[in-house]
């Protein structure tokens, strides 16, 4: 246990100059009757209530403590710790152009509409089944930005990740269009600082690239010097596919075609010593994300943390108990009469 204000703890000293106030003076100014013989009273043993009389001073003591203690705010240990785990250092580079709501990779068993709520959906699946993994998320359509640096703390995580919205550039928050160089060199600039043996961007798009400052290839030399292994999945079915689009205030289905870079893909993953994959459905990019869980895993070492709780309550009931009951006893059983 930890004080959030321990200097109010020094207030326990006080309790020394009222005991030695108690034992010393407290008896000269008590009421006092003069006898001429006290002979009488010579073999009179002392009755229990003044055997008893010291829980008083006892309970008062205890009530005064605790109220000390309430006011340095007892908390629970915040505490810090280095680990060394098994694990590997992951960045999720995802495409959210508007493309990505073509609906060729649709799962209504899953309640999964879009290639981008699959692709959300897998991700999720991803990082949950790897624990003990630093992951990131990077998200590009005509420009990059980090959505998530890397962590442990897979529930914000994963809650970022969910709050990707599928029309992100469709309502003008983000640039159209698909920037991979600009996303895998955001994804590679949160690993270069990495210390882990292992280094891995997956970089998920649906087309080519058509915007940025970046062209894929001189992201994937930046990677391949810092030897940050890069997976490409390509997704999207053959051909053509089902896009919603927004027309007088309703949608209308329009069949558009597939257009994915494949070479570059490929390229890429070559540069860096990765894998291309090719996602056609939901089930298909479900079995890619499961092939790249298997990657090789080295130990990294991180730093978990707990969160602080107040922790008075109890100490504060603990007073109140011991002040009313001293009360109690001075007005029944110790109450004297002047």
């Amino acid at each position: 246990m930890e004080f959030a204000n321990k200097e109010y703890l020094f207030l326990l000293l006080l309790i020394i100059p009222y005991i030695v106030w108690y034992v010393m003076f407290r008896k000269k100014s008590e009421p006092t009757i003069q006898m001429a013989d006290t002979y009488a009273f010579r073999f009179t043993g002392r009755s229990w209530k003044v055997i008893l009389m010291p829980v008083q001073l006892f309970l008062r003591i205890l009530a005064f403590t605790m109220l000390v203690v309430v006011l340095a705010r007892p908390q629970t240990h915040d505490s810090m710790q280095n680990e060394n785990i098994e694990g590997i250092d992951i960045m999720l580079a995802m495409d959210v152009s508007t493309s990505m709501l073509a609906e060729d990779l649709r799962d209504d068993a899953r309640d999964i509409t879009n290639r981008m709520e699959a692709a959300k959906a897998v991700a999720a699946e991803f990082i949950a089944g790897r624990p003990n993994d630093n992951i990131g998320l990077t998200i590009f359509a005509g420009e990059a930005f980090t959505q998530c640096p890397m962590t442990i703390d897979h529930a914000s995580l994963l809650s970022l990740l969910h709050n990707v919205r599928t029309d992100i550039a469709a309502r003008g928050l983000i640039e159209d269009g698909t920037a991979i160089g600009m996303g895998l060199a955001n994804a590679v600039s949160r690993l270069k600082d990495s210390k882990a043996k292992s280094r891995v961007v997956i970089l998920l798009t649906d087309g080519s690239n058509n915007r940025g400052d970046l062209s894929p290839m001189t992201s994937a030399e930046i990677a391949q010097s810092l030897g940050v292994r890069v997976y490409t999945i390509g997704v999207g079915t053959n051909g053509t596919a089902r896009y919603p689009l927004s027309v007088g205030g309703g949608v209308q289905y329009i069949q558009v075609p597939v257009e994915i870079d494949t070479k570059t893909l490929t390229d890429i993953a070559n540069t860096t010593n990765g894998k291309f994959y090719r996602a056609r459905n939901a089930e298909e990019l479900r079995e890619i994300y499961h092939e790249i869980d298997k990657l090789e895993k080295s130990k990294i070492e991180v730093q978990r943390y707990s969160r602080r709780y107040e922790d008075y309550q109890k100490y504060g009931l603990i007073a109140l108990g011991a002040l009313l009951l001293e009360i109690l006893l001075r007005i029944t059983i110790f109450r004297r009469i002047p």
